[in-house]
């Protein structure tokens, strides 16, 4: 194992397996700004290991970016505004993501890079047969689009809100109210 790739995991597992979150919450020292910061810290080391993994990986962590933008300007109670939102995105988010399908996304969310960058440096076919090494990475991809369909939606319902907010305002002219109305009835399509 090279020094790169284990400088890379040893910075990333951590918070894969929460471990952070963990302590936090055992010793009750929770807060606001320590789950922003865990969130930050997490796209971080995701983005370290994309870019590593696929030359457009910085692709990825740029979605994980504008996500974490437009989830936390909600503020702290970011997860539960969602009961408009479709099926599979009210699924996700159930509970703070605590539903089967909601651990199953974020542990692909989280796992994906890890298994690609690992299946990358060789480390993974040399002990794991290669028909397990490629399973593993479907039922990770098949994880990660669904988080990648939740991702997108938040992206497009900050959208809305931002849109909204805007043709609320008494400076829109009504000619550009019409425009956004008509921009959002048609991307709705």
């Amino acid at each position: 194992m090279s020094r790169e790739m284990a400088d890379n995991i040893y910075l990333y597992v951590p918070n894969v397996i929460d471990l952070d979150g963990a302590v936090a919450r055992r010793l009750h020292q929770t807060s606001t700004f320590g789950a922003w910061l865990d969130v930050v810290i997490d796209n971080i080391g995701r983005g370290m290991i994309w870019s590593q993994v696929f030359q457009w990986g910085c692709f990825v962590s740029a979605l994980e970016w504008c996500v974490l933008v437009c989830t936390h300007t909600a503020g702290a109670q970011w997860k539960s505004s969602y009961s408009e939102a479709p099926w599979l995105v009210r699924k996700v988010m159930a509970n703070g993501f605590r539903t089967p399908i909601g651990l199953y996304t974020v542990w692909c969310l989280h796992l994906l890079p890890l298994w690609s960058y690992a299946h990358k440096t060789g480390v993974l076919t040399a002990h794991i047969p290669r028909s397990v090494v490629y399973c593993v990475i479907g039922i990770l991809i098949f994880g990660r689009a669904v988080c990648a369909t939740v991702e997108v939606y938040c992206i497009w319902a900050h959208i809305q809100q931002l849109i909204n907010t805007d043709m609320g305002g008494k400076n829109v002219p009504k000619e550009e109210k019409d425009q956004q109305s008509e921009l959002l009835k048609n991307l709705g399509k």
